[in-house]
């Protein structure tokens, strides 16, 4: 279902119960382009039976998974990576800070942390998704956009203040991610970070 210009959900069957801030590879086509296209966890249903996946159309294989319709198979290798440590949120005073389509892991973060008064701090150009349903597991919602069409009118970074919290978890842009790196290490605020790579396999092994 495209939820945005450019922005697609997609719900698989699928009984594997990921971690928050894990992802998938996927692939839905035979030949190229030759590599799977590595999908973050949007969310997982109460069942553990299906799994969301909420991406950007920004190259060929995005494209191809776009196309997929109700019922169409696909392949899927997962869940990988570390994804975050949800023990170490619980009780505190947590930021979570996206931009783009970092938005993407933060519904199923916000929603397994448990017992923690959680701010949001999300960045977008001009278009706003994958916050709303966020809301009933944060205690607020910061949003800015470049072009100033809804929130603060410029960077996220410049409405976030780091101090106020005993843990940050980012995922976003590299630019993004890095300058919010810096802010936590000025405040001496822990942080951790979801960094999106191209790769081959998931595993480590490339």
């Amino acid at each position: 279902e495209e939820i945005q210009n450019g922005i697609y959900k997609m719900v698989v069957e699928d009984k594997n119960e990921a971690k928050a801030g894990q992802f998938y590879m996927l692939r839905s086509w035979d030949n190229e382009p030759i590599l799977w296209r590595p999908i973050s966890v949007h969310n997982v249903d109460e069942k553990g039976e299906n799994i969301e996946f909420l991406y950007a159309v920004v190259g060929q294989g995005t494209e191809l998974l776009s196309r997929l319709k109700k019922e169409d198979k696909i392949s899927i290798v997962g869940p990988l990576g570390n994804g975050f440590d949800i023990e170490e949120a619980s009780g505190k005073k947590v930021a979570l800070v996206t931009g783009g389509i970092g938005v993407a892991p933060i519904h199923y973060l916000a929603k397994k942390i448990k017992n923690s008064q959680i701010d949001v701090f999300a960045g977008f150009r001009h278009d706003v998704y994958g916050v709303e349903e966020v809301k009933k597991y944060v205690n607020l919602v910061n949003i800015s956009t470049e072009d100033g069409s809804y929130g603060h009118k410029g960077y996220i970074t410049e409405i976030f203040e780091p101090e106020k919290y005993d843990l940050v978890l980012c995922c976003g842009p590299e630019i993004m991610m890095y300058k919010v790196i810096n802010m936590c290490r000025e405040k001496n605020t822990k942080v951790y970070i979801s960094e999106e790579k191209k790769m081959a396999c998931g595993l480590g092994a490339c």
